[in-house]
């Protein structure tokens, strides 16, 4: 992929915007941002290689140690982050690319980002 298709990637964004949640909490936050970020990068290559149902149990990985964070600091924002994060699998998994773009939206809104993604195909 190229340099400007990844900097439009939602993944890529999703990525660069967990500084945020750096910011917002804190020391906490930054091993788990780390991991996170991680199992988002990998699901890039991953995708990038084809192994698309590889790229998105790496994406619900970094999801879930995400929303165990924000269970570790509000029960009911960890519940809605896991929440977010199985219906952007389930809509992977069957191909409703709407319901994906949706729950990246979400999961982007929660890592710090106001701005929804455009409405593109990815």
């Amino acid at each position: 992929m190229s340099a400007d298709l990844r900097a439009d990637d939602p993944f890529v964004k999703l990525t660069e915007n967990l500084r945020e949640l750096e910011v917002v909490i804190g020391d906490k936050a930054r091993p788990v941002v780390a991991q996170v970020r991680a199992g988002l990068t990998e699901a890039l290559a991953l995708r990038e290689r084809g192994e698309v149902a590889a790229a998105v149990d790496s994406i619900r990985r970094a999801m879930e140690r995400l929303a165990m964070l924000a269970a570790e600091l509000d029960a009911g924002e960890g519940l809605l982050m896991r929440a977010i994060a199985a219906r952007f699998t389930d809509a992977l998994n069957v191909g409703r690319k709407g319901a994906a773009k949706e729950a990246v939206n979400l999961m982007r809104h929660k890592a710090g980002d106001t701005k929804d993604e455009p409405n593109k195909d990815w």
